[in-house]
């Protein structure tokens, strides 16, 4: 017997214990994982063989950590969010080095950048001032810092079914012009707001006004100021439709076997019920296509337009396929961005940086790119932060373990010394 084994037990047992109380130091740690130390046992390599040899004790072979989905907490931090599954938050530290967390507890630096505690930025794709997500390499995610710009309507859709028993309110000897202040000169109207350049708002009504049967005059007003195609406003229908005999979509006059095409016209340039000028607005495209002609009371089923006015940002949303939403006063929800995870071969080759990051190693392979929800990666869900997956009580419970076991590995060394001392003393 000699002191190597006592020794090897009380190192061993002591680097168990080390990583067994950083397991517990960090239990409440947003997106820490559990670590767990490996041992070997040690043996000296034999000159003659033989299966009786006397180990010389033990050593630590690594330092594993155990990825494993820990719970998920609710927060109030707006960009607080969590994978739901696999992967990894992908980051870029200040000096330009990629890092990797399962933390998810971000805010926004004064320069606009979407970052964690150490100021380390998130990466994802960014959308143009359109929206519209722009693929290839991922770039640290910004958030804007101003409102939203007014959109000029461009497009309005009309959903509505036109009374087929209706009586015809246009007679070219009798009643020659439409009247917007005498609803006996068309049979019915319904109204939209638009926005001009300046998302200032205009009062868009379309009248309908049926001329024979199966045929309708469609005229419109721009906060009670007639739009027509010559644009001296005169009243003057923007289009003529007609419905085949079973009432169904309107067809195109010219070629009844095609449905009707948009229909544009200019909005001019009105007052406002505040009394403020309005800019003209240019080729606005009407869309009547789903329209119908039944035998029914006239119902408006939906009436749409793509502008808006200016707005401020009121918040940020993050979706689970990770696309970054900002909302505005006006009610606008544009994409900003798109969180962008990775995901490792092997994620134990992962090397801990500290910080809750990790660095990637030739054993944990390159990292794989994509965005939530695809593959093997999780989906984010917004709101929520991921808690560590260290349980506490199977910790404390390992700890005194490897106290009995640092105790008992003391006491080979004591046993031994009493042996030393016992032949030293023989005479």
């Amino acid at each position: 017997m000699s002191f190597q084994q006592g020794v090897s037990g009380l190192t061993a047992s002591a680097r168990n214990l080390e990583v067994i109380g950083n397991n517990v130091a960090n239990a409440s740690t947003v997106g820490a994982k559990v670590a767990r130390a490996e041992f070997a046992d040690v043996y000296a390599r034999a000159v003659s063989g033989g299966a009786s040899a006397i180990g010389l004790g033990v050593s630590q072979t690594a330092v594993t950590q155990q990825f494993s989905q820990g719970s998920f907490r609710s927060t109030d931090g707006p960009l607080d969010m969590a994978i739901n599954g696999g992967g990894f938050f992908q980051l870029k530290d200040l000096t330009g080095n990629s890092q990797y967390t399962r933390n998810g507890q971000f805010k926004v630096d004064r320069d606009g950048y979407v970052v964690n505690a150490q100021s380390a930025r998130l990466l994802g794709y960014p959308a143009n001032d359109r929206g519209v997500l722009v693929p290839g390499q991922a770039q640290p995610l910004m958030m804007p810092t101003a409102g939203i710009k007014p959109s000029t309507t461009a497009n309005v859709t009309l959903e509505l079914n036109l009374d087929a028993r209706a009586a015809a309110t246009y007679n070219a000897t009798a009643t020659p012009a439409i009247n917007f202040n005498d609803a006996k000169t068309y049979n019915n109207a319904t109204s939209v707001n638009v926005f001009d350049s300046k998302g200032q708002e205009v009062s868009l009504t379309y009248f309908f006004q049926k001329s024979a049967a199966d045929t309708w005059n469609v005229y419109a007003a721009a906060n009670g100021l007639a739009v027509n195609p010559d644009g001296n406003g005169v009243a003057q229908p923007i289009s003529s439709i007609t419905f085949p005999t079973n009432g169904s979509a309107p067809v195109n006059q010219t070629d009844p076997s095609l449905p009707l095409g948009p229909v544009a016209f200019d909005v001019p340039a009105t007052s406002n019920l505040q009394g403020a000028a309005t800019e003209p607005i240019s080729g606005v495209k009407l869309d009547m296509a789903t329209l119908t002609q039944y035998g029914a009371v006239f119902g408006v089923t939906n009436v749409t337009q793509d502008g808006f006015p200016p707005g401020q940002l009121n918040a940020i949303k993050v979706q689970p396929n990770g696309i970054v939403l900002a909302t505005y006063s006006s009610g606008q929800s544009t994409p900003i961005g798109q969180v962008e995870l990775a995901t490792f071969r092997n994620v134990q080759g992962l090397q801990p940086l500290g910080g809750n990051v990790w660095g990637a190693t030739y054993e944990s392979g390159d990292p794989v790119p994509g965005t939530p929800g695809a593959g093997n990666l999780g989906v984010l869900q917004a709101g929520v932060v991921e808690e560590s997956n260290i349980d506490l009580t199977a910790e404390l419970v390992s700890m005194m373990v490897a106290q009995r076991i640092y105790q008992a590995n003391a006491q080979t060394i004591k046993t031994q010394d009493s042996v030393l001392q016992t032949l030293v003393n023989l005479r």
